[in-house]
């Protein structure tokens, strides 16, 4: 059951132009970056959509910058307000008059990016689970062709490949994709009545955890709180006892949450490589998240239209010389940008591991620093670019790193 697109191959077979696998925000977004190319694109994903995610849901400003042109998203809250606490003590809140970020359920968000993917011109194919890709073989018409092998041993064709199929990608595998930190998240989704969901209203809570490196979070999104805690991985009965914990001392322990799921989620090392041939890898896949925070979404919408972009480049390449010289500057785009602010939150977490107190006092007792927070948050600068520019950050940094 072949679906067609792309110019011909020598042996009279169908080539897509681009083929994406993985249709989450990094997916997405590539899909929609190369259809807006005017490229044929096929969008493929296992699971039917729309469909479950384990995710807190925040929307950052860097997110938000990075959506569609038009894209209207489905807000289930708007954040003004965040309360701060260190392992359940020393609460404090901080408001702001501009909203923060937004709340959003990803089943919801998720779709509505694939459905701006399929309005600029991409095909969906959803329930089809790719098996491997090859770029050598029988299967493989000529050089300027990725055969994408599916379980059910049907072949799609393509000048150039986007994984974006998760943390658990097997793009990544054919890659080589090498993470150096793996963090298990556990999260509960919550129904609470209407006066305890009007409590949260606006309002998010971060929690700094037990375990090094650990958080928690209070996400409301109407009459659901997303309740959640992340930690390193090898930490599994610490990090449900946190959760458990967490639950208990907000209050919300004798309601029956409606979905309880985990996930580990892969930050690359720097040395990962982000391509091979004519395949490149962006969001989960390629381990490009946050690595303080974990977050992830605006990491793939942003390296998903990246890789959009450069897929369209590579599939137009001749030869593969000219093939890894579009791979190479697409690397170098992903790593001048959200390598950079990788790297800084590296440095910030080995410190928040080390003093946990030390920044929930910071950030609930001086005001630069909620500042800071605030305008990260809103998208109107990143960790990179405040300890590029002031001083300060930078000899705070230091003093951190130091220990």
């Amino acid at each position: 059951m072949g679906l067609h697109g792309g110019d011909a191959a020598d042996d009279g077979e169908s080539v897509w132009d681009v083929v994406v696998v993985g249709a989450g925000p990094a997916g997405a977004s590539a899909a929609h970056a190369a259809a807006c190319a005017g490229r044929r694109v096929l969008l493929l994903e296992k699971a039917e959509l729309p469909r479950y995610k384990t995710c807190g849901g925040g929307i950052i400003g860097p997110s938000r910058e990075a959506l569609p042109p038009g894209f209207e998203m489905p807000l289930r809250d708007r954040v003004h307000a965040v309360t701060f606490s260190l392992n359940g003590k020393l609460s404090r809140t901080r408001r702001s008059k501009q909203m923060l970020f937004g709340l959003i359920n990803r089943p919801e968000f998720d779709a509505a990016l694939v459905e701006s993917a399929t309005a600029a011109g991409a095909t969906l194919r959803t329930g089809v689970t790719v098996s491997r890709v090859e770029q050598h073989g029988p299967s493989v018409p000529d050089r300027r062709t990725v055969a994408v092998v599916l379980s059910d041993g049907e072949t799609v064709l393509a000048r150039a490949v986007v994984g974006a199929d998760g943390s658990a990608s097997r793009i990544a595998g054919h890659v080589g994709v090498k993470v150096e930190q793996v963090d298990l998240g556990l999260e509960a989704e919550i129904p609470v009545p209407p006066t305890v969901a009007e409590d949260w209203a606006g309002r998010v809570q971060i929690d700094w955890g037990p375990i090094p490196g650990s958080y928690g979070w209070v996400f409301p999104k109407g009459d659901t709180l997303t309740v959640g805690v992340i930690s390193a991985r090898g930490e599994g009965a610490e990090t449900k006892r946190y959760l458990q914990d967490f639950i208990a001392r907000l209050g919300l322990a004798g309601f029956e949450p409606s979905i309880s799921s985990g996930h580990l989620t892969r930050c690359r090392s720097d040395d990962s490589p982000l391509s091979r041939g004519r395949v490149l890898v962006c969001g989960d896949a390629a381990g490009l998240l946050e690595p303080w925070t974990r977050e992830g979404i605006s990491f793939a919408l942003r390296s998903g239209r990246l890789a959009g972009e450069w897929a369209v480049r590579i599939a137009e390449a001749h030869d593969a010389v000219d093939a890894r010289r579009q791979a190479l500057n697409y690397a170098f785009a992903i790593k001048s940008g959200l390598g950079v602010e990788m790297g800084v939150g590296r440095r910030l977490l080995l410190a928040y591991e080390r003093r946990p107190g030390m920044v929930h006092a910071a950030i609930t007792g001086l005001r630069p620093a909620w500042r800071a927070f605030a305008k990260i948050t809103r998208g109107t600068t990143t960790l990179a670019e405040i300890v590029r520019t002031h001083p300060s950050a930078r000899r705070l940094m230091m003093v951190l790193d130091r220990g």
